[in-house]
């Protein structure tokens, strides 16, 4: 096992984050394209993925929807491409965290271990239910009214507080610290997106939430105010 897989087909940026990822003592593997890294999840484990989005073939948003279908772990997604709508796309397709290039190392590496401490926190193994949801903490499985939800790894989290506090009136400071952290770069802003997917997932009507309510000048609130 090894903590990071970096994905990233310029050999001296590769070389670089591998070198500076060992230097902050984490483990890496290194791939040069995205076949070969989706070859190494079917031998191997890894705590993390740093993960290039203009890859040679298969790109990084394709891989980052690949490695979701094998491994629920912490994906970082690295591009050139800033604009709001590659980010938005990169958390569609399951990434955690996206970092613009050029980055400093540093930032990156603040990045890296918020995502893996955050994946590393312990679950204590129980079974919460609340509005006909159901969510197992050991095998992160979620269902409603009996039949699974394919949520993302940050629409769980996120649901996984929301039922840790039913009842409770959150803000998004408290959702966006909780489930990204204090020392995360992430924009704040990216709590509002996760919550529209999410309520997509588990609402009958969306438009109309009944179990994620808006909580005016607060936040949000899951469930009836106790």
């Amino acid at each position: 096992m090894a903590d990071i897989l970096i994905v990233e087909d310029d050999p001296e940026m590769g070389q670089l984050v591998t070198d500076f990822m060992e230097k902050e003592g984490f483990s890496v593997r290194l791939c040069r394209a995205a076949e070969d890294a989706l070859d190494l999840f079917d031998k191997e484990h890894f705590g993390m993925v740093l993960l290039d989005v203009m890859l040679p073939k298969m790109n990084g948003f394709e891989t980052c929807a690949e490695i979701r279908k094998k491994q629920d772990i912490p994906i970082l997604m690295m591009s050139a491409m800033t604009d709001e709508e590659s980010k938005l796309l990169g958390y569609e397709t399951g990434a955690d965290d996206y970092i613009d290039k050029p980055f400093s190392v540093r930032v990156l590496t603040a990045k890296v271990r918020a995502l893996m401490k955050r994946n590393r926190t312990d679950e204590q193994g129980d079974i919460i239910s609340g509005q006909g949801i159901t969510l197992d903490a050991v095998s992160r499985r979620v269902t409603k009214d009996g039949k699974e939800l394919k949520l993302n790894a940050k629409e769980y989290e996120l649901l996984y507080y929301f039922m840790q506090h039913q009842g409770e009136a959150l803000s998004k400071e408290d959702l966006f610290n909780a489930v990204w952290g204090c020392d995360c770069f992430t924009e704040p802003s990216t709590v509002s997106v996760h919550i529209r997917w999410l309520r997509e997932k588990i609402e009958n009507d969306p438009n109309s939430p009944g179990i994620i309510k808006t909580v005016w000048k607060v936040g949000y609130r899951f469930g009836e105010q106790k």
